[in-house]
């Protein structure tokens, strides 16, 4: 199961209710936070979540309400115990935006940290990999994707049944291998079954442009930014922002399965459902997430 905790579902300026943009991904021992704006590990102590846990970092640009954070988080893992090697991704020019983050705040000693500039695939292992495609925002911007890979599983519920025992042998019918047991022999094909994968695309800050669709299509969920209404197209378009309206047309293109729209303007705060009603009017499945909300994939 991979979790998506959205931290922080505001725009550049927070409300009551809303902090600056932060995603936690976590999936069998990893957590990934997607952006880092201020606040953030304040929303972590209030989900009872250990920012020690982090294993890594994917930025979408530099700009404050994306990023300000990471200087009072990055200290707080060196003051709580932090062991790990943190890996920090982002577009062109992060390795100089951290180098002055470090020279404003001084340099983080007691873990180590590498500094990605990254683009395409640049992370992959036997259960997902991370992708990253430029987007246009007025500075290097980055859109990501994690996709979890499909994986071949034992059927347990068989496995009672016929009642074979857990063990080293199971590793044999994952592999595709038949078995032994107690001088029966039992086949491969009836124990498992290929679990499909899993894709989930992050755009956050951006105006429309031709990367979009074909980097998330079949996403099975799309976190997308949703800043402007359509009747402040214009605005958005000069702020290097998408409408919710965009967002749908999106996630409708693409063949998402499920649209996660945030980033919402606090001019919205009160009126919500504006942003909500023109997503769903072009794509149904669309749902506005708020602060500290969980969603399962």
């Amino acid at each position: 199961m991979i979790k998506l905790t959205f931290l922080g579902t505001s725009d550049s300026v927070p409300s009551a209710e809303r902090n600056h943009t932060s995603i936690l991904l976590t999936y069998e021992g990893e957590n990934i936070l997607i952006d880092c704006g201020e606040g953030t590990q304040r929303q972590f102590r209030k989900l009872g979540l250990n920012p020690c846990k982090i294993t890594k970092i994917l930025l979408t640009h530099r700009h404050a309400d994306h990023s300000l954070g990471l200087p009072g988080l990055l200290k707080t893992m060196a003051l709580t115990g932090y062991n790990k090697t943190l890996e920090i991704y982002g577009p062109n020019g992060t390795k100089i935006f951290m180098e002055n983050l470090f020279r404003t705040f001084g340099k983080i000693e007691e873990y180590k940290m590498n500094i990605h500039e990254v683009s395409g695939r640049f992370f992959e292992n036997k259960n997902f990999f991370l992708e990253a495609e430029r987007m246009t925002h007025g500075v290097p911007c980055n859109a990501y994707l994690f996709v979890k890979k499909g994986q071949i599983r034992i059927d347990k519920s068989k496995l009672k049944k016929y009642k074979l025992p857990e063990g080293i042998h199971l590793r044999d019918l994952k592999l595709g291998k038949n078995i032994r047991y107690k001088g029966r022999i039992f086949k491969a094909k009836d124990f498992t079954f290929v679990e499909n994968g899993k894709k989930i695309s992050f755009v956050l800050d951006t105006s429309e442009n031709k990367n979009i669709v074909p980097l998330v299509k079949n996403s099975d969920v799309l976190v997308c930014e949703a800043s402007f209404s359509s009747d402040m197209e214009k605005k958005a378009r000069e702020f290097h922002h998408l409408t919710s309206k965009q967002a749908g047309e999106i996630a409708k293109k693409s063949k998402s399965k499920k649209l996660l729209l945030t980033h919402l303007s606090q001019r919205f705060e009160k009126k919500k459902e504006i942003i909500l009603k023109e997503a769903r009017k072009i794509f149904k499945n669309s749902h506005l997430v708020k602060d500290l909300e969980v969603v399962e994939v």
